[in-house]
C-alpha cells in the first residue's frame, strides 16, 4: 500500500508581503502582549512567532518570519 502525498504539504510561504500581513494581524490582535514585549518582556517574540505559524498553518518561512517580526516588534509606530 502506497500513500499519495500531495505537493502542497511541502509548500513554504516565502512571499514577504504575505508574511508581513500575517505579522501585522497578529500584532494588532495582541496589543497587550505587544506592550509587554516593548516593555522588556522579549521572550514574547516566541509567542508572536507561534501565532503567525498558527495563522499560516505552519507554512511561513521561519527565517523570514523572524526577520520581519523583529523589524516590526522593534519599530514603534
Amino acid at each position: 500500500m502506497f500513500l499519495d502525498i500531495t505537493a502542497d504539504i511541502f509548500v513554504i510561504i516565502v512571499d514577504r508581503s504575505e508574511i508581513e500581513k500575517m505579522v501585522d494581524k497578529v500584532l494588532a490582535d495582541n496589543p497587550e502582549q505587544l506592550k509587554q514585549y516593548r516593555g522588556g518582556k522579549t521572550k514574547l517574540q516566541g509567542y508572536f512567532a507561534g501565532q503567525v505559524m498558527k495563522a499560516s498553518k505552519g507554512k511561513a518561512n521561519p527565517k523570514l518570519l523572524n526577520q520581519i517580526l523583529l523589524e516590526k516588534l522593534n519599530t514603534e509606530t
